[in-house]
């Protein structure tokens, strides 16, 4: 089942040619866009289904520095900076709340590995802070967990997915960012070793400059122009339960079994840390050796499963004509299904950890499919084997939180300009030149 999302307008004439094509309208894409539009040039942001309508709008809608990789702390950092202008820099809510992250865990080794990565992270002005057993019962007086401790970053916040990248679409489009949904882009044009147009299935607009904020789609579009983009797709599972006044968090809390979130309706978002599913696909062998230590890290929490997912792979061929239908409209909008075993074992979780939501409900369930890189950290970057082609994608499950300062920086790198943050932890050619992809360090 799909998640509600905001729908917005979308513009009819394709234009002739524009500075910029950005291609997928989630939160990266749109994100991208609108920066771009501020510093004056024109975009056509296209998109194969509608606005927000994949990850973008199933995420947990988590906003946070805490626990992440040591690369994606700047993003994060300047994200959070942004989350908090752009109401107001809009005129429209995204449901940002500024009501902090907290972790916690049974377990003491867990535990001191927080505080060494809060030392670490002070260092590049996150600071978050522990708590010992005592203050996490007396902040969460309606928990019978045996809590040792946890950590804290009241700076962090939580947002809407389903408002967020339509309203910034919006924003976009009243800059002049031309939107065009249900319209997929088929494939590029060049000329001599230079994108010279996005061919739509509407038509064809000319252009020096690409960005492929394309989620779970992108190695497929890469691969019909030569490019590998090693990216592992996992299916993971997220629900609302029904309005509760019971109020456990007003922010968002990560447990060592679900993780949580206070929504705008009343109700959380709730999920199972780490779990979900991996479909074996075509894609996933060819990439297995770059994703092998990351693999064996998360492993234990996946269901792995051979099926459907891999006959499709195998059939689907990177040689589709530019003239014809291709995958990207055969399917509009990825929408697995979700996993009700996790949802049925999270709410026993939540129960047992919290009697007082022992009767609450699941409202709606729903899947989303994750776009993971080998180390976890995502790709923003130009593409050197075909000048004027960028990446944004492969955020892993952190796109949501992380998307207004990861959108600036794409557009930096696309206009030439200073980039937000150092690029080079998001450089593509790591992921294709024998770097070794460390494990994800994110939690």
């Amino acid at each position: 089942m799909s998640p509600p999302v905001d729908r917005i307008a979308s513009d009819e004439k394709l234009p002739e040619a524009v500075d910029v094509v950005v291609i997928g309208a989630g939160i990266i894409g749109v994100a991208a866009a609108y920066h771009l539009a501020k510093k004056g040039h024109s975009v056509a942001l296209i998109e194969k289904g509608h606005v927000g309508a994949e990850q973008s709008s199933r995420n947990w809608g988590w906003c946070r520095q805490q626990g992440r990789d040591r690369h994606e702390i700047p993003l994060a950092r300047a994200s959070l900076e942004m989350w908090g202008k752009l109401h107001e820099e809009i005129g429209a809510d995204l449901g940002f709340r500024r009501q902090g992250v907290l972790w916690v865990t049974k377990d003491p080794e867990e535990l001191a590995g927080w505080e060494r990565w809060a030392d670490d992270a002070r260092e590049m002005q996150v600071h978050s802070h522990m708590l010992s057993a005592a203050e996490i019962a007396t902040r969460m007086p309606g928990s019978t967990e045996p809590w040792v401790g946890g950590m804290e970053t009241p700076s962090d916040g939580r947002a809407e997915p389903s408002m967020a990248a339509p309203a910034l679409a919006a924003a976009a489009r009243r800059l002049g960012v031309l939107l065009f949904q249900n319209c997929a882009a088929r494939g590029l044009e060049t000329k001599g070793g230079a994108v010279d147009a996005v061919v739509t299935e509407r038509g064809r607009i000319r252009t020096q400059a690409v960005l492929l904020a394309g989620g779970a789609w992108s190695t497929l579009f890469c691969r019909r122009h030569g490019i590998d983009l090693p990216q592992a797709m996992v299916n993971g599972t997220a629900f609302r339960t029904t309005a509760t006044t019971t109020s456990i968090t007003e922010g968002a809390l990560g447990t060592p079994g679900f993780c949580m979130r206070r929504r705008e309706d009343g109700g959380y978002t709730v999920a199972l840390r780490g779990r979900g599913t991996l479909h074996l696909t075509p894609d996933g062998l060819r990439y297995a050796r770059q994703f092998w230590p990351t693999f064996r890290q998360r492993a234990a929490k996946l269901k792995i499963r051979l099926g459907k997912p891999f006959l499709k792979g195998l059939t689907t061929g990177a040689d589709w004509s530019l003239d014809g239908e291709t995958p990207f409209e055969r399917t509009r909008v990825l929408d697995p299904t979700p996993d009700m075993e996790l949802v049925e074992e999270a709410l026993a979780m939540l129960a047992k950890a919290y009697p007082g939501m022992s009767g609450v409900g699941c409202a709606e369930a729903w899947g989303g499919t994750i776009d993971s890189t080998p180390d976890a950290v995502p790709v923003i970057s130009a593409v050197d084997k075909l000048k004027g082609f960028h990446l944004a994608t492969g955020f892993s499950g952190h796109g949501f939180g992380i998307g207004p300062a990861a959108g600036r920086l794409a557009a930096d790198i696309v206009a030439g300009d200073t980039p937000v943050v150092d690029p080079h932890p998001y450089r593509y050619t790591r992921l294709v030149d024998g770097t070794y992809l460390a494990p994800a360090g994110a939690l």
